[in-house]
């Protein structure tokens, strides 16, 4: 079943809950009314014309300038139709986004990570706590608008011979990559054959 086949399966359900749907790349992008996400992928689960058995990615996106800011993306993988979808939902920084946990267990882990990485908030999770960084840390390290100094973090120092919590300082300006040469920075780099000359010279 291609993308359009799943589009028009879709429109026939008669699902309200769906808000747009389009394309992008031969893969369907559904939106999904936000608090009717858990409900929509239980139907893709355990419907026999889909059978979406499998999440494969659960992540967040920001548009800061956006009013409900967040993106939370969904990838589901059907083995026994050879098909995927994106589904998506909007949610805002006070907003709550129902877990699908008891749909998908694995999901448990990526929206800790989307809770850690964009403070976006699951109802209903069962362990929603801070994954990857520590549980001192302020602030959200993927939000756009997260500064690149003044934030405080955790990391242990060689030379004190402790744990220390100091300022966090990115040492590159990651909001000014130059996207239109990629390959640009491969005429500095050093070939093992050229690095063994220099040293054996």
């Amino acid at each position: 079943m291609n993308a359009e086949i799943l589009m028009q399966s879709l429109e026939q359900s008669g699902r309200s809950d769906i808000l747009n749907m389009d394309i992008t790349h031969d893969t369907l992008c559904v939106c999904v009314q936000t608090d009717k996400i858990a409900e929509f992928l239980t139907f893709l689960r355990d419907s026999p014309d889909y059978r979406f058995i499998q999440l494969i990615d659960l992540c967040g996106v920001d548009y800061p300038n956006r009013v409900n800011r967040f993106d939370v993306v969904y990838h589901l993988l059907s083995l026994h139709k050879n098909m995927r979808i994106r589904i998506k939902v909007q949610a805002s920084e006070v907003s709550f986004v129902p877990s699908v946990t008891g749909v998908y267990p694995v999901a448990e882990w990526n929206e800790r990570e989307a809770f850690d990485m964009y403070g976006i908030q699951f109802s209903n999770h069962p362990d929603l706590r801070r994954i990857l960084t520590d549980y001192g840390f302020s602030g959200y390290p993927l939000r756009k608008d997260f500064p690149t100094t003044g934030y405080v973090e955790l990391r242990y120092d060689d030379e004190a011979k402790r744990v220390v919590y100091e300022n966090v300082k990115l040492t590159q300006d990651y909001r000014a990559f130059d996207f239109l040469s990629p390959w640009e920075g491969a005429k500095y780099a050093v070939s093992s054959v050229e690095l063994n000359k220099k040293e054996n010279q």
